[in-house]
């Protein structure tokens, strides 16, 4: 078999992750972070949509990464989301952290919104 390395040219990866951060394109953000195609930041979670509404000209959905296991997201967090014509997708966090690689990967318009593990 042969294997081939993803090189992102065009988004930064998420590395890995661990209790309470993430590695993103080699850095590390304590607990939440929003990871998109131009850049990474920490996030303070739910109360805060407009950190995800501002990417809202650069992003067609959003991997929601919900911690440990996947939860509901609050209803006013996904409505004002989705009345700017954001998409939210539920997961647990490292399957988003997955799920996020692949599609950035792709070329894909797409960011990780996530809670810490």
């Amino acid at each position: 078999m042969q294997m081939t390395e993803v090189t992102y040219t065009d988004a930064i990866p998420i590395d890995s992750y661990g209790p309470g951060f993430f590695r993103i394109g080699g850095e590390v953000i304590e607990g939440g972070a929003v990871i998109h195609a131009k850049g990474a930041r920490s996030w303070s979670g739910y109360d805060d949509p407009a950190a995800v509404l501002a990417l809202g000209d650069d992003i067609d959905f959003i991997l929601m990464g919900t911690g440990a296991a996947m939860a509901p997201v609050p209803a006013s967090f996904r409505e004002a989301l989705e009345a700017a014509g954001i998409g939210v997708e539920p997961m647990a966090s490292a399957s988003a952290c997955r799920t996020y690689n692949v599609l950035v990967n792709e070329g894909r318009r797409v960011a990780a919104v996530l809670l810490p593990v």
